[in-house]
């Protein structure tokens, strides 16, 4: 598959992570959702200074380019669904509970800096290898893991007559914990069998990007559990 084409965002999921960019494992840990509109991924960098000496005589003697410095991404979702679990899970917000303890709402409250998610995001692709003749996969995704955002928030909201969008936003950081990730998300071997990424991003890097058999999960309006394994925080 050389030239993949990237069709529709598909589903989209959230894991909790620490303060130190860990993944934080157990129940109420992680969210899936497929009601979203857009996840804008925008680059944040700064241009680097240039260095030129020039003469009396207006001549340029020598010149450098200056080397931008990637910040990583600003992360911007757009959404539908008024969750209590993924507001909370990706803003640090704390929800709501009506009398037999179902989250129902949540609060507005100052920004919670100290709280970060991951994000992992599957979009169909288009070819004609994407469906071989030999039965070993149901079709292949376009996956976007950015292992480390901060700083989540909510954007304005406006209600009226028209259709709600909601906006969540938030930045990326390098140098997370997330290991080879918690979850089976390509294929370990030949056959097909589902496993964990094979190599960490590098201390580095903020958003890796590969082509996967291995289907996204199951999209459910409620926390997930986040599997336990030598990556959690402790």
């Amino acid at each position: 598959m050389s030239c993949p084409l990237i069709a529709n965002a598909e589903v989209a999921r959230f894991t909790r992570v620490d303060s130190c960019g860990r993944v934080v494992c157990g129940a109420d840990n992680a969210y899936t959702m497929d009601c979203f509109a857009t996840l804008a991924m925008n680059r944040n960098v700064e241009d680097g200074t240039d260095v030129e000496y020039k003469a009396a005589n207006g001549k340029v003697c020598g010149f450098k380019r200056g080397c931008p410095s990637f910040r990583g991404y600003d992360i911007e979702l757009s959404f539908f669904g008024v969750s209590p679990e993924f507001i909370e899970l990706t803003t640090g917000q704390p929800p709501y509970a009506g009398f037999d303890g179902a989250l129902i709402g949540y609060d507005d409250c100052s920004i919670q800096c100290d709280s970060g998610f991951a994000i992992e995001l599957w979009a169909q692709v288009l070819g004609e290898e994407v469906c071989p003749d030999e039965a070993t996969t149901d079709g292949a995704w376009i996956y976007f893991l950015l292992p480390w955002v901060t700083n989540g928030q909510l954007g304005d909201l406006e209600i009226g007559s028209e259709a709600v969008n909601l906006t969540l936003s938030g930045s990326t950081r390098s140098n997370s914990r997330w290991g080879v990730g918690p979850y089976n998300v390509q294929a370990a071997n030949l056959a097909q069998t589902p496993g964990p990424l094979l190599t960490p991003l590098g201390a580095n890097c903020h958003r890796r990007t590969f082509i996967t058999t291995i289907q996204p999960p199951v999209v459910t309006c409620d926390y997930q559990a986040v599997p336990l394994i030598g990556v959690c925080a402790p």
